[in-house]
């Protein structure tokens, strides 16, 4: 039962993600600045960060699934945030290696994965034509809004979710058997 518990917690946040802007003021949604939630994602960091082993990418392949059921349920193209969830996760899990897993490295790989996955999107958002906005004004109307509140996110979820993902990993990879 164990091994359902992150695609559970993953499956969560993509529902919670798309009536995220209900619960807030109206104030910050109707106002000037463009916040995205990327909860799957931060969660798909802590993964990898507290869960996966060296040899492990269990992140990238949730990274996989939930980019594409992204890329379904809330955006009109197929295969931006498939692409490119994995692709940041992976790197995540490739400084994961030379750094030690505490708070402030979490938290720095969780503000550079978040930056990453936005940048990226209004890369190919903006070759494809879907956006018609400059990089100044994705910098300081989106970028920087959206790091502040996933950044807020990251600091409920942490002491949340750590001690359980590092349970979940001892308990899992203790018998290598269990792969």
């Amino acid at each position: 039962m164990k091994r359902f518990y992150l695609p559970l917690f993953l499956l969560f946040f993509l529902i919670i993600e798309g009536v995220a802007q209900d619960f807030l003021p109206n104030s910050l949604v109707t106002g000037q600045w463009m916040v995205v939630a990327h909860w799957v994602l931060i969660y798909l960091v802590l993964i990898s960060v507290f869960y996966d082993l060296e040899y492990t990418y269990l992140s990238v392949m949730y990274g996989i699934v939930f980019g594409l059921m992204i890329d379904v349920v809330y955006t009109s193209v197929l295969g931006v945030y498939m692409f490119i969830y994995p692709l940041v996760v992976y790197a995540v899990h490739g400084m994961k290696k030379m750094l030690h897993t505490n708070f402030f490295v979490a938290l720095l790989l969780t503000v550079i994965a978040v930056g990453l996955a936005d940048t990226g999107v209004y890369i190919v958002y903006s070759f494809i034509g879907i956006t018609g906005i400059s990089w100044q004004e994705f910098l300081y109307i989106r970028l920087i809004p959206t790091l502040l509140a996933n950044l807020i996110f990251f600091l409920l979820i942490y002491p949340l979710t750590k001690r359980k993902l590092v349970e979940w990993s001892k308990e899992r990879f203790s018998n290598s058997n269990n792969l």
